[in-house]
């Protein structure tokens, strides 16, 4: 298997990238070592994508002031993503196509929304547009990324992870990821 979008993407794919803002770059508030990276690899996808005319989503964490998620309310994370800060844009160098569908989530104050399905209406759009395959990555493979990628099974897409498009927390954290994700059924290349 090539790692060329070109010879990959065809008729009925979707590219969704998940969460590449600058809150989990180096940098950020809840920084993925090398979480950077990625983007060089989700840009030759986004490129590809975008002049085959294949729909390109990008979600992003959209957090209000005393999210669920942070610490000061009980939640794993230290605050991040807040809605409309430096934090929640998407990477600079992360070169979105002019007709990206932008994804929120995380906006609740009951719960958090770690994958692009949750209840965001992903699943019915990628439906109308007669998508029926995914590739995705992004930031953090063992957050995000995953919970995306089983939503995205669960919700009947075929599901394939792009090699070196998606970072983890922690390299524990990436392993049982990938377990999680090949249980659902995602493909993943040996060297992702």
């Amino acid at each position: 298997m090539t790692d060329d979008p070109r010879h990959q993407l065809q008729t009925g794919d979707a590219l969704l990238v998940v969460d590449v803002q600058n809150d989990f770059c180096p940098g950020g508030a809840l920084a993925i070592d090398h979480g950077d990276t990625v983007i060089p690899v989700l840009n030759r996808w986004l490129e590809a994508a975008d002049a085959l005319g294949l729909p390109v989503y990008a979600s992003r964490d959209w957090h209000p002031a005393g999210h669920p998620s942070f610490r000061e309310q009980g939640g794993p994370w230290p605050p991040h993503c807040l809605q409309d800060s430096p934090g929640a844009r998407f990477h600079a160098d992360l070169a979105l196509p002019a007709g990206v569908i932008k994804v929120t989530k995380g906006t609740r104050f009951d719960h958090d929304q770690y994958s692009a399905f949750d209840q965001t209406g992903l699943a019915e759009e990628l439906r109308k547009r007669g998508v029926t395959r995914i590739w995705l990555g992004g930031l953090a493979l063992d957050v995000c990324v995953a919970a995306t990628a089983v939503d995205a099974r669960n919700n009947g897409f075929d599901v394939h992870l792009i090699p070196h498009a998606a970072l983890p927390v922690t390299p524990e954290g990436g392993a049982e990821a990938r377990r999680k994700m090949k249980a659902a059924g995602v493909e993943i290349a040996a060297y992702a």
